[in-house]
Parts: structure tokens; sequence; C-alpha cells
């Protein structure tokens, strides 16, 4: 009876063992999947950027992506704790990949308007900037009514062009687009003065920041007296997304109030003035 009894309690023993580890491997288990959860919550934050608009977003001499809006949205993900990308994308097709969710916004130098303001949800503007004419220094074109039956050249989807193709009434300046002779739309402000230089086009329409900054490294340009228009660059949204509009909102005001915008503003120094945000 006592060997019996022994027998018997090695069994148990053995049974008890084996529920014991089941349930810490159950529990392993759930701690992987609530690991594998955590990590799926991620949050990973993809700028939509121009990789030619610089000093806002272009490629370095060493070859990466930089620029103010680069460096600002690298920063607002760093405080969020989220994780960065950068998407380069084709500005002309910039609403269809924002809209496919390529990319969570469009943060490039973009211009908040009138036409643009409902098609989605906005940050607060964070810089200002001014459209104008950009000519050659030895140009016979001394006003904007020297423009009448010139070539005046424009990047396609950019404000500049939004705004010379908008009536007056409304804020643009189509009047003054009428009187040109042509207004050849150009994938990249690059190309379009590199054609200035070259004879190709006669006059550029240009935000000032930009062409600020093209000054800096070409010769020989200047612009015309007169403002086109003024604007403002804001971040877009999908109209949907106003948790993330806001959530980045206020990472910006963060950023401007613990000297971080301002850090990243000195960094360009053709644009600096013009941030909004920061008090200088």
């Amino acid at each position: 009876m006592k060997k019996k009894f022994t027998i018997l309690g090695i069994i148990f023993t053995m049974i008890f063992t084996m529920v014991v580890f089941s349930a810490c491997g159950g529990g392993g288990e759930e701690a992987a999947t609530d690991e594998g959860t955590e990590s799926a919550e991620t949050v990973t934050f993809k700028q939509g950027f121009d990789k030619d608009f610089p000093p806002y977003s272009y490629i370095g001499d060493d070859g990466k992506t930089t620029g103010f809006d680069v460096e600002l949205a690298q920063a607002v993900c760093e405080l969020n704790g989220w994780e960065y990308e950068g998407v380069p994308i084709n500005w002309d097709a910039k609403e269809a990949e924002l809209a496919s969710g390529s990319i969570d916004c469009i943060w490039s130098g973009f211009t908040k308007s009138p036409d643009r303001e409902p098609k989605f949800a906005w940050s607060e503007p964070y810089s200002v900037n001014t459209i104008k004419i950009m000519v050659l220094e030895d140009s016979d074109i001394k006003s904007a009514a020297d423009l009448a039956g010139k070539k005046v050249g424009v990047q396609g989807s950019t404000s500049a062009q939004e705004m010379l193709e908008t009536p007056n009434a409304e804020g643009g300046a189509k009047d003054l687009r009428d009187t040109f002779g042509d207004f050849p739309a150009y994938d990249t402000y690059t190309v379009a003065v590199n054609d200035l230089k070259a004879g190709a086009i006669d006059a550029i329409a240009i935000d000032v920041t930009t062409g600020d900054y093209q000054m800096t490294k070409v010769d020989g340009l200047k612009y015309l007296d007169e403002d086109i228009c003024e604007e403002v660059y804001a971040i877009g949204f999908r109209t949907d997304d106003t948790e993330l509009a806001e959530q980045v909102n206020t990472a910006l005001k963060t950023l401007a109030e613990n000297g971080k915008m301002d850090e990243i503003g000195k960094k360009y120094p053709e644009i600096y003035e013009n941030l909004s945000m920061i008090k200088k």
C-alpha cells in the first residue's frame, strides 16, 4: 500500500507540474501578444513633401533630404514619440497622395488659400510669404506692366500659379496673368531658374522665400518692386484627421515656446524673418 501511494504521489506531482508550466507558457504567450500589440500601436508619421522646394524641403549636397519643414516635422515626431517617415511626392499629385493614405499630410511650403481651405484640416500657419516676379538683373522688364506679351514661368501646382489663375475679385492676380504672352509650368523652380538664365523665359512668378534661396545659389537675379499677393504656409491634413492635425498643432506651439523652432529656423536665414510662430 505504501508503494502504491508513493507511485500515485509521483503521478500527481508530475500532473501538477505540467499544469503549472502550461499556465506559465500561456502567460508568456499573452505577454508576447501584448508586446506585439504595443509595437503595432507605434505611430508612424508620414510627411509628404516636395524634394526640390528649398529651403523648406530639398536634397542637400550630401544626398540627404533636409530643409526647414523636414527638420520641423522630425522635431514634432521626436516630441510626440512618433516614428518619422519622409515621403517625397510629385507636387502635382499631392492631393491624390493624401487621399490614398500614402502620406499623412502635405507639409512643404503649402499655402493655405481660400480655394484650398475647405479641402483640408489645417495646422496653424507657421510662415508668411509674398509672391513676386523674378527677372535677370539686366532685364529690360522694370515693372509688372512690362510683362505684357512676355513668357513668365512658374512651378506647376504652386500657390504662385494658383493665385495668377484666380480672379482678382477673389484675391488673385488673373488680370496680370492675362497680359502674359505665355505662362509655362515647370516641374521645379530650379529648372525654371535655369531657363531664365538661358533666356528661354523672361521672368518667373515665385514666392519670396523660395526665390531668396535661389538667389543664394544663382547670381544675377532680382525681383520687381511690386508684390503680386501675400500668402501663409500651413500643414494640410485629410478633413477627417482633425485629431492628428491638433496633435501636430499642439507640438508646433510647444516647439515655438521651448526654442526648438527658433533653433531650426536660424539654420535657414532666407526664411527666418518669415516664420510667424517664433517670437523674435
